[in-house]
């Protein structure tokens, strides 16, 4: 059974699933509206342009999740999930999802955003396991802070090899699908790197490195 990530945004979804979460707070009033918005785009921007900081990024994306219940939490994703998830869908990628579930490969989708908002996409590509970035929590509430490496760059390597070793999968035959030039280390790792709709400096790379590209749009 060889494994088979995919990477989440602009990979498995036509979008950014935290930079949409970012708008959805906005739209629903429950951040401060001008603020929000324009660090929201800040960090979007570096994300893409490969120079964002990750700890100070969850530091601004933790802050409404530390701030208010978890039940409203919820209440506030089921909306998002269906208002900007499922909108932008890949249908391809589905059906990506599905060739490697009928070769007998077990799924895994990998992703920076945070694990309270991935869940429920997760749920949706019916796929086998999630790696993402996990948000702190104590007495059922988040605190702020993140748990453990933040799932991106080579923490995504980090985790990978935590999660190996907690479940006995090898890399053996792994395939690894992403966009973005932020994957690159873990593109290096498996047997079978794919560069999904690439950015430029990854699309670069994979011609360099002579890896496939294909696109899913």
């Amino acid at each position: 059974m060889a494994l088979a990530f995919f990477d989440l945004d602009h990979t498995l979804l036509d979008g950014d699933s935290d930079y949409e979460w970012g708008l959805h707070l906005v739209s629903i009033g429950k951040v401060d509206r001008e603020v929000y918005k324009k660090k929201n785009e800040r960090f979007y921007r570096e994300y893409l342009a490969g120079t964002i900081d990750i700890y100070a990024f969850l530091d601004f994306a933790f802050q409404p999740l530390a701030n208010n219940l978890y039940s409203d939490l919820c209440d506030w994703r089921n909306d998002y999930i269906r208002q900007r998830i499922e909108p932008i869908i890949k249908d391809k990628g589905i059906e990506l999802i599905s060739k490697h579930r009928n070769a007998g490969d077990y799924l895994v989708m990998i992703t920076a955003t945070n694990r309270f908002i991935t869940e429920p996409i997760k749920e949706i590509f019916d796929v086998d396991a999630l790696i993402a970035t996990i948000p702190a929590m104590k007495d059922g509430s988040f605190t702020g802070q993140v748990e453990g490496t933040p799932c991106f760059g080579e923490g995504k390597v980090t985790r990978v090899k935590e999660w190996l070793e907690a479940t006995g999968h090898t890399l053996e035959g792994s395939y690894f699908y992403s966009d973005s030039r932020n994957d690159i280390p873990l593109l290096e790792l498996v047997d079978f790197p794919f560069a999904v709709d690439a950015d430029e400096k990854l699309s670069e790379f994979a011609r360099e490195k002579g890896w496939k590209q294909i696109s899913l749009l």
